[in-house]
């Protein structure tokens, strides 16, 4: 199994290093050339959404990645991941692949003091450490989108097909679950 980590900005080296320690093989997706590689599922990790969705389009990466979504490669995203996945932002005319059927809000906690630690349940996976980073959340969902989870009172994470979509920063905790429920997934489909 070999797992795609989007590699252009934010936190992908986090995401790499919890696959290593899981024994799965991963690619960095850094140019266009690179998605020409084979992989069974992809990790839009969190950073700036803003930053990779323009060098997504720069470098000749977007349609491909888009398109690939949309055929049904797994995806994990997570924080800025999730706003590239969304169909829709609530405070920002920006959006990316939209191929998950939400609309999130950008930066809904808050600037970089707004940030915090948490833990929280979510559905499938058990109780899991939370790091929001000037983190979204879902404030709407679409038709067949199921909510994993809520920490007060909004949703932080959701799945809808092969895409798995988290507010919060996984990777930057010990904790294994998330990927561990994402390789799963890749299994499974």
């Amino acid at each position: 199994m070999t797992v795609a980590v989007l590699a252009l900005q934010g936190a992908f080296i986090e995401h790499e290093q919890i696959l290593s320690r899981l024994g799965v093989h991963c690619v960095e997706l850094r140019k266009s050339e690179d998605l020409n590689q084979p992989y069974d599922g992809l990790i839009l990790p969190g950073g700036e959404s803003t930053v990779q969705g323009k060098l997504l389009k720069e470098l000749g990466m977007f349609d491909r990645l888009k398109k690939q979504i949309n055929e049904g490669l797994p995806v994990l995203g997570t924080c800025a991941g999730m706003i590239l996945l969304a169909k829709e932002t609530e405070n920002d005319d920006r959006s990316y692949f939209q191929s998950l059927p939400v609309v999130v809000k950008r930066n809904a906690y808050g600037r970089q003091l707004g940030s915090f630690y948490t833990k929280g349940e979510v559905k499938g996976i058990g109780t899991v450490p939370m790091t929001f980073i000037r983190a979204p959340y879902v404030s709407r969902v679409g038709k067949d989108v199921e909510i994993l989870s809520k920490v007060e009172e909004h949703i932080v994470a959701v799945q809808y097909r092969n895409q798995l979509a988290f507010s919060f920063h996984p990777e930057l905790d010990e904790d294994l679950s998330i990927h561990r429920f994402f390789l799963q997934m890749l299994k499974n489909s």
